[in-house]
């Protein structure tokens, strides 16, 4: 069975090649690449995720632009178009994301006891202040 992130790899596969095929003198335009065990936006150091997120928290397009000054708006409006169109797959890529980090924060945890406790104090003591 794969996984979201096999899923999402393969629907970026068959994109590329449905572009290569197409007879058109100009290239389908890609907004979203694979690397580093991630998706990005192309030719970028900004992850989908960050783009996803910011749409699903409701910032418009144009806001997400302005928080991202890397990325022009067609990108942003790519990335979301790669998204509402591959919804199930990037949506069961980020919650396995989000349950791979549970995991590491948990084991942190478990392996840095003081560090959480200090932490925790004086996160205590930064409330009681405001």
């Amino acid at each position: 069975m794969q996984n979201a992130k096999d899923k999402i790899e393969n629907t970026l596969y068959l994109q590329h090649i449905s572009s290569c095929m197409t007879a058109s003198p100009t290239p389908v335009k890609q907004y979203v690449e694979q690397r580093d065990q991630g998706y990005w936006i192309e030719g970028t150091r900004i992850s989908l995720d960050s783009v996803v997120y910011a749409f699903l928290n409701g910032d418009s397009p144009e806001n997400i632009a302005q928080n991202f000054p890397l990325l022009s708006l067609e990108q942003v409006y790519g990335a979301i178009a790669f998204y509402l169109a591959n919804r199930e797959l990037v949506d069961a890529y980020l919650k396995e994301g989000e349950v791979e980090f549970a995991k590491l924060q948990q084991s942190l945890r478990e392996n840095n006891p003081l560090l959480y406790q200090k932490l925790q104090t004086a996160q205590t003591q930064k409330q009681s202040q405001i």
